[in-house]
Formats: C-alpha cells, sequence, structure tokens
C-alpha cells in the first residue's frame, strides 16, 4: 500500500480512558504523520508489551508530530476494561492514545491485515472464515496528505522495536525536509546522501571503513568488532 491514499475509517475509539463514538483518520490529517497500528487481541501476551513501551515512548513520537493510534478487532468496551486493568495483572493501565474498536473488522481488511478471509459454500449456501480473524500486528505511516508512506506486517508472535519506527519516522522527516536518502543503519545524525552516483560514491569512498556502520568515525558507535575498522 505504499504510495496509496490510506483507508478512511471512522469507528468508536478509547481516547485517554473515554470512549469516543465516531473517530476518523481524516480528522488526523493536515499536519503530521499519523502511526496507524494493528495489534491481535486485548488481554493477551506480546500486546501489552507493545502498547505500553508506546506509551513509554509517545513524547518522543508526539515531539516529532506524530499521532499514534493502536487499533485490534475488539471491542471499545474490551478497551475500556484493558486500560483500566493494572500493569500487574496483564493491564494497560496508562495508556493514552486512540485505542480504535475495529470490531465489524473492515478497517483490518481495507488495510489488507485481517488473518484471514470470508469464503462461500455455494452447496451449503452458507459463509465461512478461513484463517484467524484478528488483525496480524502491523504499522502504517501515513503522511500529512493521508498517503502512507511506510508499512510493516509481522505474524502474531513477533514483537515489534518501539526505537526503530521513531528511527523510521527520523528518516522520513530528513529525506522529505533536506532531499536526500539514508543509507543502511543510518541513525539521527548520521550521515546522508543525495540520490544520484556522485552521491553514493563520495559516501562509500568516505566512509572509514567497510566494516563501519555508521558511515563515520563517532565514539558514539561503540567501536567495531570487523576487521579493519578504524572507529
Amino acid at each position: 500500500m505504499i504510495n496509496q491514499k490510506a483507508p478512511n475509517f471512522s469507528a468508536p475509539a478509547l481516547i485517554d480512558g473515554q470512549i469516543v463514538d465516531n473517530f476518523s483518520l481524516d480528522a488526523l490529517l493536515g499536519e503530521g504523520l499519523v502511526m496507524l497500528f494493528f495489534y491481535p487481541k486485548d488481554f493477551t501476551y506480546v500486546c501489552p508489551t507493545e502498547l505500553l513501551a508506546l506509551e513509554e515512548q509517545r513524547p518522543l513520537f508526539e515531539a516529532r508530530g506524530v499521532q499514534i493510534v493502536g487499533c485490534s478487532t475488539d471491542s471499545v468496551e474490551s478497551h475500556y476494561a484493558w486500560v483500566n486493568t493494572p500493569i500487574s495483572e496483564g493491564g494497560i493501565a496508562g495508556v493514552r492514545y486512540p485505542l480504535l474498536a475495529d470490531y465489524s473488522k473492515t478497517i483490518a481488511a481495507n488495510y489488507g491485515v485481517l488473518g484471514g478471509d470470508w469464503g462461500y459454500d455455494e452447496g451449503d449456501d452458507t459463509l465461512f472464515f478461513e484463517g484467524e480473524p484478528i488483525a496480524y500486528r502491523a504499522t502504517f505511516l501515513i503522511d500529512p496528505r493521508g498517503v502512507i508512506c511506510y508499512q510493516s506486517i509481522h505474524d502474531l508472535g513477533l514483537g515489534r522495536n518501539i526505537d526503530e519506527l521513531l528511527r523510521i519516522v527520523d528518516m522520513w522527516k530528513v529525506t522529505q525536509e533536506e532531499g536526500v536518502v539514508c543509507p543502511a543503519n543510518w541513525r539521527e545524525g548520521g550521515r546522508v546522501m543525495t540520490p544520484t552516483f556522485e552521491g553514493v560514491r563520495s559516501y562509500l569512498k568516505e566512509k572509514k571503513s567497510p566494516g563501519c556502520s555508521m558511515g563515520k568515525c563517532n565514539a558514539s558507535c561503540g567501536g567495531c568488532s570487523k576487521a579493519g575498522c578504524k572507529c
């Protein structure tokens, strides 16, 4: 779905402990980025670790102009119960960003992350569902125009790296503001390159060694175990 218009949604949501009947994507667009992430289910295992980690780093996303929005196929009442369950009991007390209730499963289906699909049995004249009627662990970064500029989809047991999502945001901002591209393993403050043959040639030539992942000598990289690294 890269470079495609993000499907709009209007659904109940829990926001800072309060239930909102109609929460839409359109209402968020126009200024910063929207990070819409899907998770499988409330009251599960990997999910609370992700939602709590995102809440912990929410100020860092907001400082970058990013609105975090979570979504699962649970009801808004389930979200409310989970947010009001102590962390020591498997809850996510303290999570304040919006949690969409995709109870009809249409949002997950529109974003292509529903873990199955409906089928039709002509013989029995019945509908059936193949797979799991929950969302995969997926993340979409939506720009101010409402266009998807990043997406990732994980299987259910694979937890996301929140620091990596911040790195993705930082890369997007640098590329948009400076008209450059970010090389492999780029971190905030690291070297970028112009998207030309001369740009990549200059970048590779100036790297201190083939084994240096930073692209420059920097004490913060901690040195390299690779042979020939001069950091």
